[in-house]
């Protein structure tokens, strides 16, 4: 009696609880569209025939030189010179033009490579042509001839909002079509490598390698951004993946469509981030945006009217966080397009309308073109100069430039017997890394050399 009491007592309780407490679970809702259970596979099966396979190879220049100990141990059997090495890569692609056959993909992936090889979701291969490329953006743009492809629409980046879901595509490790998702984790990343243009999208969904150049879509299966790096102190995913955005991409592929290269547009202005402390020193309520501390003379920023002291906060309707994010945004829009700057000066909001300069025609750090040349101040000649070229407008002291023997006024007339004519041929030239620089100077009346290895 005493057993079947306490088993009633236990029941009621039981009963008791289940009447009292109302524990509330998250509840899947029944349908997605027509689709019974939910699932991302609807929109997979339209994206991933869009995400292509690349697979790379080429040959690499060593110019490390044999130390003369080694040759005195063994001789004149050690390789002396600069030495080929082959090299072969993976990563991914997406296709944006089915008609034109136009993939795009990391600069990193394809640089240097000799073959390029395309492998679609159905099996089929081809071999890609380079159609352009932007280092500092680290986007390039091939091209395959094939019928029947996907391409992936692109969506408006500048909509996404932190939270929402995005879905990665790619090969990492070289296995082809795999999907990860995730959040869109932050916008507007930048500062990971200060000689880049970069606005990145950071997402938690898994980005491995091999996913580089693969795409980032949201739930319509628009292309919102291209993989480009992760952050993985332990050599995997640690849930830090970046993406460039897709209004980047879709402005520099255009530029490289009609002109077979970036034609990036130039601001003129130099400065940094506004930060609480500054906010308060300048009197603004402000706390996010860019702070512009020069204007170079004759740039589009000058002639629109621009000053020290403005704080830049939006682009074209859009919020600007940093100054690594208006850097980036205005890197790719393209020379001679017209953008509208939000600008607060003395605590009021106001709005210049700007015609961007191509990079030739304003001076220029050389440092995000080669460490040799860090420290000098850059343009392309007049045509009233006497000799085309890039001119040297200034050199600082103790700079790498000032130690390898630049001075001001010095005019590059060519490199490795590439004549030099503007800025766009010295980038150009630069961007192949050439392995040592014969750099030809007229100097005054004075033509002389400049070897950087």
């Amino acid at each position: 009696m005493k057993t079947l009491a306490k088993s009633l007592r236990l029941l009621l309780a039981a009963m008791c609880l289940s009447i009292t407490s109302n524990p509330s679970f998250a509840v899947l809702p029944a349908a997605v569209g027509d689709t019974p259970i939910p699932s991302l596979a609807p929109i997979l099966d339209e994206a991933t025939p869009a995400v292509v396979n690349i697979a790379v190879a080429g040959t690499i220049v060593n110019d490390q030189q044999v130390p003369d100990l080694f040759r005195y141990f063994f001789g004149d059997d050690v390789p002396q010179g600069p030495q080929q090495r082959p090299f072969q890569g993976l990563g991914s692609g997406v296709i944006i033009d089915a008609k034109k056959g136009h993939v795009i993909t990391n600069y990193h992936v394809i640089h240097e490579a000799d073959e390029i090889q395309v492998t679609l979701k159905d099996g089929r291969s081809y071999d890609a042509k380079v159609l352009g490329h932007d280092r500092q953006t680290d986007v390039a743009l091939l091209q395959i001839e094939a019928d029947d492809l996907t391409e992936l629409p692109l969506a408006d980046s500048d909509k996404l909002r932190v939270g929402d879901f995005a879905i990665a595509i790619g090969s990492p490790f070289g296995l082809e079509q795999t999907v990860t998702s995730g959040i869109i984790s932050a916008l507007g990343r930048s500062g990971l490598n200060m000689e880049n243009l970069e606005n990145y999208i950071q997402t938690d969904a898994a980005i491995n390698r091999g996913n580089s150049g693969g795409a980032l879509i949201n739930l319509r299966g628009e292309l919102i951004g291209m993989n480009t790096m992760i952050i993985a102190p332990t050599g995997g995913n640690v849930g830090i993946g970046f993406a460039i955005p897709a209004n980047m991409l879709r402005n520099l592929t255009e530029q490289i469509t009609q002109f077979g290269e970036v034609r990036r547009g130039v601001l003129g202005v130099a400065g940094g981030e506004l930060d609480s402390d500054l906010a308060k020193a300048l009197g603004t309520d402000s706390q996010h945006g860019a702070f512009v501390d020069r204007v170079m003379p004759n740039s589009a920023a000058a002639e629109a009217g621009l000053e020290a002291g403005d704080i830049i906060v939006s682009v074209n309707g859009k919020d600007v966080k940093s100054f690594g994010e208006l850097r980036a945004k205005i890197g790719t829009i393209g020379a001679g397009k017209k953008v509208e700057l939000g600008v607060i000066r003395d605590g009021k909001r106001r709005s210049f309308d700007v015609v961007l300069k191509p990079a030739e025609e304003t001076n220029i750090q050389a440092k995000v073109m080669h460490p040799a040349l860090e420290g000098a101040s850059l343009s392309s000649t007049t045509k009233e100069a006497k000799a085309q070229g890039v001119l040297i407008d200034s050199v600082a002291r103790n700079s790498p430039a000032f130690r390898n023997g630049f001075e001001e006024g010095d005019i590059i007339v060519s490199i490795n017997k590439t004549p030099i004519t503007s800025i766009t041929d010295l980038r150009k030239l630069l961007e192949t890394e050439p392995s040592i620089l014969a750099i030809n100077i007229l100097r005054g009346e004075e033509t002389l050399y400049r070897i950087i290895r």
